[in-house]
C-alpha cells in the first residue's frame, strides 16, 4: 500500500473550509461534512465496543466487518458524486442475515429496555443511538436541492441501528446479565 498521507496538518482548513475527495470545497459545517463526522464517531464507537471483546466471537466479527463497511460509506459521502456507490444491497443483506442469527437466539421482547447493563452493552446502546443521528444526518443531506445520497446508505443506517438494538440484547444474554426493563410511571409508584 502506497503512503496516502505523508503530512497529517496541511493548514487548508484553517478558515473553516475542507476538501471533499471530489476535490470541491465546503465549509466545515455543510450537512455532508456534518454527516461524515457522525459516520466517523459511530465507527469509534463501534470500535470502542469492539476493545472490550478479549476474543473473537460471532458479534466481533459482524462489529469489525461493519467498521469497514462504515469507512466505505465515510467514502462514498466524501466522494459526493452519484456514481460511485459503495453501500449495495449486499451490505444491507448482511447487516439483515447478521441481525436475524443473532435475533433467533433471544427471547421476544416484552418491554422497552433501557440503555445500560455492563459497560459493553451500554456502549451498543450509546452506538445505536449515535447511528440514528448518522441517518438524521445523512438525510439532511440528501434534502439538499443540490446534493444526492445513495438510499442503500439510508436503509443500511436504518438497519444498522436495528441491529446494534439487538446487538446489546445479544451481548447481555452472552454475558448473563438481565436486561434493564423499562417500567412505566404508573408501575414505579
Amino acid at each position: 500500500m502506497s503512503n496516502r498521507l505523508s503530512k497529517i496538518y496541511t493548514r487548508g482548513g484553517d478558515k473553516g473550509k475542507t476538501s471533499l475527495a471530489n476535490g470541491n470545497r465546503v465549509s466545515k459545517y455543510s450537512p455532508r461534512i456534518e454527516a461524515l463526522g457522525t459516520v466517523d464517531e459511530l465507527n469509534s464507537l463501534i470500535g470502542l465496543v469492539l476493545s472490550d471483546f478479549a476474543e473473537s466471537s460471532h458479534l466481533s466479527a459482524t462489529l469489525s466487518t461493519i467498521q469497514h463497511q462504515l469507512f466505505d460509506l465515510g467514502g462514498e459521502l466524501a466522494v459526493a458524486d452519484p456514481s460511485y456507490i459503495v453501500i449495495e444491497t449486499e451490505e444491507i443483506e448482511f447487516l439483515e442475515k447478521s441481525l436475524d442469527q443473532m435475533n433467533d437466539k433471544l427471547e421476544p421482547l416484552a418491554e422497552f429496555i433501557l440503555p445500560g447493563g455492563s459497560t459493553s452493552v451500554a456502549q451498543i446502546h450509546l452506538a445505536r443511538t449515535v447511528c440514528r443521528r448518522t441517518e438524521r444526518a445523512i438525510i439532511r443531506v440528501q434534502d439538499e436541492p443540490s446534493e444526492q445520497v445513495n438510499q442503500n446508505a439510508v436503509i443500511y443506517l436504518n438497519r444498522l441501528s436495528d441491529l446494534l438494538f439487538v446487538a446489546s440484547r445479544y451481548l447481555a444474554k452472552q454475558l448473563n446479565e438481565p436486561e434493564i426493563l423499562w417500567q412505566p410511571k404508573a408501575k414505579r409508584k
